[in-house]
């Protein structure tokens, strides 16, 4: 149900945004968004590898690693994270024009108003970001 409410919701929202114009993002904007993306995935791949092994050099870890093992070869589990691609692989066009739609308008309205002090605030969490979970 809730699926179908989020649907509708995109498209309203779709049809609703397709009457104005959206300004694009500049090339600027969208590469410093780009670079933070790519180093919080980087922080988030590096904490799982920290988790991962942590957890193995437990027993009871070992034991649920085991277990999430044997779970891969399921064929019900396999048939659902195929649907699961199928449908990230589906979404990634509309999720990228939404992206760049709220970059565009990020940076046409509120940019203006509030773009130094979120640039100074997320600089000064990556330095508590960077002793916590590093990127590398």
């Amino acid at each position: 149900m809730n699926a179908k409410l989020i649907l509708a919701l995109a498209l309203v929202l779709q049809a609703s945004v397709s009457f104005c114009e959206i300004p694009a993002p500049s090339q600027e904007l969208v590469q410093k968004y780009e670079s933070l993306r790519d180093t919080f995935y980087s922080r988030l791949r590096n904490a799982y590898s920290k988790l991962q092994t942590t957890v193995g050099e437990n027993e009871q870890g070992q034991n649920a690693q085991n277990f999430i093992e044997s779970l891969k070869d399921k064929p019900e589990l396999q048939a659902i994270v195929k649907v699961a691609s199928g449908l990230g692989a589906e979404a990634r066009p509309l999720v990228d024009r939404a992206r760049t739609s709220l970059l565009g308008l990020y940076e046409a309205y509120l940019r203006p108003h509030v773009g130094t002090g979120l640039s100074d605030t997320i600089d000064r969490i990556k330095v508590y970001l960077d002793e916590v979970m590093p990127a590398q």
